[in-house]
């Protein structure tokens, strides 16, 4: 049985969902990468809720995510995630446009685990998430339970 460890995107913007899912393709990631597009939804996702009722159990072995979200932005998200103890061992990594300051001492205090602002330049974008995928889905050691198993 082969054990890939899930990836989780956040992100509503479908540019930089598309350069996202392109480079971690070229970084030759096999790993299952879970798109949702607004807080809302990755919340369901996280908690197994509405429409991720039924799939499969364990949390991802990461979680990128935009702060500028619909319905509920990523600090709310990250929030949530880093209260809850069954699942604020998941690390997240806020990938965003915004450079501001509070953003980013917000985040921390929140607990995020790393925070990265997207290159404006395509091809740094692409190497930027190239890095990020490699670290957190491949050398990164997840907690327990993040593993999903597929046949």
């Amino acid at each position: 049985m082969l054990e890939l460890k899930r990836v989780l995107l956040v992100e509503d913007n479908p540019h930089d969902v598309e350069l996202t899912l392109t480079a971690l393709a070229e970084s030759h990631l096999a790993n299952e990468v879970v798109v949702v597009r607004d807080g809302e939804e990755a919340l369901d996702y996280l908690y197994r809720r509405g429409a991720y009722r039924m799939r499969a159990e364990g949390n991802p072995a990461v979680v990128l995510l935009d702060l500028k979200l619909p319905k509920v932005d990523g600090l709310e998200v990250l929030a949530q995630l880093k209260a809850d103890p069954q699942i604020k061992a998941v690390p997240v990594v806020i990938l965003t446009s915004s450079r501001e300051e509070r953003d980013l001492v917000q985040s921390y205090n929140l607990g995020v685990n790393a925070y990265v602002v997207k290159p404006v330049d395509f091809h740094e974008f692409v190497e930027s998430v190239k890095e990020i995928g490699l670290f957190w889905a491949v050398i990164n050691q997840p907690p327990p339970g993040s593993i999903a198993h597929t046949g």
